[in-house]
C-alpha cells in the first residue's frame, strides 16, 4: 500500500514522513513548551486548587502539548491515529518531536522520570498497546529520562471517557489510580497521556503521586495534543 498523509490522504514522497510538506507546514502547534503559565496549564492547576485539601499549599503544575485537538480540524487524525488505529510508528514520530522541543525548553530539561498514565490491563490486552506508554517511551529518550511505565496502575476499569462531561469525567475516574512504586529517587517527574480534554485523569494520576512524593519532588505533564474549543 502506498503511504499516505495521515491528515489530507495525499500520497507521501520519499522525504515525507507520516505527514505532506503542505500539512506539515501548517501543523497546529501549541508552542506551550515556550510558556510556562499557558492555558493548558491553567486548567489543570484550577482542577488541582477545587479539589485540595484545605491549608494544603500546591505548587504549579507545568504542563505542554504538541499539538491542538479540534473536532473540525483535520489534524484530529493525529492522535487518533495513535489511540484507535494503532499507528504506534506516527505516535512515536510526533512524541519524539514534542520531546526534542521540550529537550531544549529550561523548566523541562531536568525531567529524570516520564510516568504514562496506565490503562486497564484488559483494555491495553484488547487494544495491544498502551498509546500514553508509546508516547512516555519516546519523550523519556528524548529527554534522557528513566521510564516508569509501573509507577502507576489502574485499580479497576472505567467507562470510556469521550462522551462525558468535565464532571462526570471526574466521578468516573475518582480513586481509580493507585502507586505501585514510589519513585523516590526521582525529582522531576513528568505525567504523560494522549490527549488533554478536562484534565481529570492527569489530575486523578497527579493527586495519587502526590500523596506519596516527597514535597521536593516536582510533577509536570505533557500529552501528545490538547483539546481546542
Amino acid at each position: 500500500m502506498p503511504r499516505q498523509c495521515l491528515v489530507c490522504g495525499r500520497r507521501l514522497g520519499a522525504q515525507e514522513e507520516h505527514l505532506c510538506i503542505w500539512c506539515a507546514a501548517d501543523l497546529p502547534l501549541t508552542y506551550y513548551w515556550e510558556q510556562p503559565h499557558n492555558p493548558m496549564a491553567d486548567e489543570l492547576n484550577a482542577l488541582l486548587e477545587r479539589q485540595r485539601a484545605d491549608g494544603e499549599r500546591l505548587p504549579y503544575v507545568l504542563a505542554t502539548a504538541l499539538l491542538f485537538y479540534h473536532h473540525e480540524n483535520p489534524f484530529k487524525l493525529i492522535p487518533r491515529a495513535l489511540k484507535y488505529g494503532g499507528n504506534v510508528a506516527a505516535g512515536r514520530f510526533f512524541a519524539a518531536r514534542l520531546g526534542r522541543y521540550m529537550a531544549a525548553a529550561p523548566q523541562f530539561f531536568d525531567i529524570d522520570l516520564v510516568v504514562p498514565v496506565p490503562l486497564h490491563w484488559y483494555r491495553k490486552w484488547r487494544r495491544g498497546y498502551n498509546q500514553a506508554e508509546v508516547i512516555a517511551a519516546q519523550l523519556a529518550r528524548e529527554l534522557k529520562a528513566q521510564l516508569g511505565a509501573d509507577v502507576l496502575y489502574r485499580a479497576r476499569r472505567t467507562r470510556t471517557q469521550t462522551r462525558l462531561d468535565a464532571a462526570a469525567r471526574l466521578k468516573n475516574v475518582a480513586g481509580v489510580f493507585r502507586v505501585r512504586r514510589v519513585p523516590l529517587e526521582a525529582r522531576h517527574i513528568l505525567l504523560v497521556d494522549d490527549t488533554f480534554t478536562t484534565g481529570a485523569t492527569l489530575a486523578t494520576c497527579y493527586n495519587a503521586l502526590r500523596q506519596v512524593l516527597g514535597p521536593e519532588q516536582r510533577i509536570s505533564v505533557a500529552t501528545l495534543s490538547v483539546v481546542q474549543g
